[in-house]
């Protein structure tokens, strides 16, 4: 009963908070632009939010497993609130990247939480039917943020981020007054003596969180290069893009909100993950046959339903199989996540200058490395639970 209401709950958080982040993405580059920044230099500014989520998440993960998950989420929102309006009220460079690293460092804290809070309440059975709500919420909110950002923008360059920071401070009390704690007293304790960091290296869970940064990678390549990879193979100006990626993106959110609850239910979220990876290797290679409109949306589309099916699941089982405290295991796959982030768009960016089609042709091979690592899992699971029995 408590997963029933807390989860519609949880899904409007994560929904509020992307939209406040999405809304800034289209207007940031201008608004950088404006206050001086050169294209390294905006690099930067992207680079160095998603190098504090690598540093921060696991830490703020394994603070939610010692005080709670509520205090935490509320941490995060709050800081992100705060970065917006600092990116607002930013007359010069070094205001910026205060505003972006003070929001990476406190906003880091939002999803391995949400997704350990996930977790706390929900039966191994339904694990993965509500990691894939928080899947769904935060691509909605990428879907509907960025064109919010675009229309206000219009206005002002600067009301977007006043727009985004006053989203994420209404749902910092929508968190205060309505989330309910997840995570009793007596659990908290428990996972204070546990070592995180020992999982990414020792272990079958191991190879998880590996397989997620590999996934992470291919997923972040083909966001930087597509937009160029579509301009030349079929003409595609950003309007039409922007609708590309709204497709792909509600059919993604309709397969993490509906269908991977009973995927995994059925078949186990090991089986799950393989599908998802088989498809979005699929989806790579179909990509590279785009020639219009229709074909880049459905192949693009391809992709995202593969691509939606591999994170809630990973994550769902990694709250299973680990040993130490739900925030914990979250924080460090966030982390692992982050670094494929950071390291994804400009190895992509590379290797499309070498040859347009070739971050799509990394992805097959990536997601063959992805497959692999599950197999590794898989044996070194099955050895151990022989060598206990």
């Amino acid at each position: 009963m408590e997963a029933k209401k807390s989860l519609p709950i949880l899904f409007a958080i994560m929904f509020l908070v992307m939209v406040g982040f999405g809304i800034i993405i289209p207007v940031l580059p201008f608004y950088a632009e404006e206050i001086g920044a050169s294209p390294t230099e905006l690099g930067l500014l992207m680079a160095v939010y998603s190098f504090m989520q690598l540093i921060f998440a696991p830490i703020w993960g394994r603070i939610s497993d010692r005080i709670g998950r509520k205090p935490v989420i509320m941490i995060g929102i709050l800081g992100l609130s705060l970065s917006f309006f600092l990116m607002a009220i930013s007359t010069q460079l070094w205001m910026l990247f205060l505003a972006r690293i003070l929001g990476g460092f406190l906003s880091s804290a939002n999803m391995p939480t949400v997704m350990a809070y996930v977790a706390d309440i929900t039966s191994e059975e339904n694990r993965g039917k509500g990691m894939g709500v928080i899947g769904a919420a935060t691509g909605l909110g990428f879907i509907f943020g960025p064109a919010i950002g675009g229309v206000f923008s219009e206005t002002a360059l600067g009301l977007p981020f006043y727009i985004a920071g006053g989203t994420s401070f209404v749902t910092f009390f929508i968190v205060m007054i309505v989330l309910k704690e997840s995570l009793a007293p007596e659990n908290r304790k428990r996972s204070e003596r546990k070592n995180p960091f020992k999982q990414a290296l020792n272990g079958p869970t191991s190879f998880l969180f590996f397989l997620q940064f590999f996934v992470s990678i291919s997923l972040a390549g083909l966001e930087a290069t597509f937009a160029y990879f579509a301009a030349e193979k079929a003409d595609l100006d950003a309007v039409k893009l922007g609708y590309i990626f709204m497709i792909m993106g509600l059919a993604q959110a309709y397969v993490q909100g509906g269908l991977i609850g009973k995927l995994t239910k059925k078949w186990g979220e090991g089986t799950v993950i393989q599908i998802g990876i088989v498809i979005s290797a699929v989806g790579f290679g179909l990509i590279l046959l785009t020639d219009n409109f229709v074909t880049a949306a459905i192949y693009l589309t391809i992709f995202g339903i593969g691509n939606g099916l591999i994170r809630p699941g990973v994550s769902s089982l990694l709250t299973k199989k680990s040993t130490a405290g739900h925030g914990s295991t979250t924080g460090l796959l966030s982390s692992f996540d982050s670094l494929g982030r950071i390291i994804g768009p400009p190895l992509g960016g590379w290797l499309f200058s070498v040859s347009l089609g070739l971050p799509y042709l990394s992805g097959i091979v990536l997601s063959v490395v992805a497959i692999i690592l599950f197999q590794s899992y898989s044996s070194r699971a099955r050895k151990l639970a022989f060598e206990k029995n």
